[in-house]
């Protein structure tokens, strides 16, 4: 039995010298940095779509993943990237990990970007909250059918992926979609990744479907021979 948050058995936590907790020590210094500088250069940290489309600020991409813009979002959001993140990378390795969080992230605020050019979005994401949710969500499909603990409660690996989901769901009853467009399409994301959506996966199904299609190709060339003729010996050569 896996667990967060207590209760018996858990994974535990990684080492500081692991790829998650160096990802938690980002989060937590560049949220400071950005809570500290919020009225200044803070902003440059965060993601405003117009400045990626217009001025090409593209780092915001890669730095809004690791903007939680309140003290208590901070600290929980560095021990779950530090915890299910250091399961993941004992599961995954470190450089998936890395892809299926900073990645997934990073993907989501292109598309929101993408997503501008079509219809008003908010003008600025602090991502921290798509990061962790991200590993939260992916963490809960990995385990699947089998069973986690949450706080003390028993359920299933798929179980805690929907509750991680439900926190983005539930912050539509507050404020329009448009204000958590990275948060959706992140969670559509973390699903095709994990459940097989990954570049290596989709590559590998587009060379079998190309080799099944060639062998149906020429299949179409092939005739069966009846056994009961009579000129069989044409047939030898």
């Amino acid at each position: 039995m896996r667990s967060f948050g207590g209760g018996g058995g858990g994974f535990g936590l990684p080492s500081l010298e692991t790829l998650s907790a160096k990802l938690a020590v980002a989060l937590v210094g560049i949220s400071a940095l950005y809570i500290a500088t919020e009225h200044g250069q803070g902003t440059l940290l965060v993601l405003h779509p117009a400045d990626v489309l217009g001025r090409f600020y593209l780092w915001q991409l890669v730095t809004y993943a690791f903007v939680t813009p309140d003290v208590l979002g901070i600290l929980f959001g560095a021990l779950i990237i530090w915890s299910i993140g250091g399961f993941l990378e004992s599961t995954w390795g470190g450089r998936r990990l890395l892809m299926a969080s900073v990645g997934i992230t990073t993907l989501a605020g292109l598309l929101t970007c993408l997503l501008a050019l079509v219809t008003p979005l908010a003008g600025e994401y602090a991502g921290g909250r798509i990061f962790t949710t991200v590993l939260w969500v992916a963490y809960g499909l990995v385990i699947g059918r089998g069973q986690t603990n949450f706080w003390g409660i028993p359920l299933s690996g798929n179980v805690f992926a929907a509750i991680g989901a439900a926190f983005t769901v539930l912050q539509l009853l507050r404020a329009p979609w448009q204000y958590f467009a990275p948060d959706i399409l992140s969670l559509l994301l973390v699903f095709a990744y994990v459940r097989g959506g990954s570049p290596r996966r989709l590559w590998l199904h587009l060379q079998h479907w190309r080799l099944q299609r060639q062998l149906r190709d020429r299949s179409k060339h092939l005739r069966v021979v009846e056994r009961d003729r009579k000129d069989r010996d044409q047939f030898l050569n």
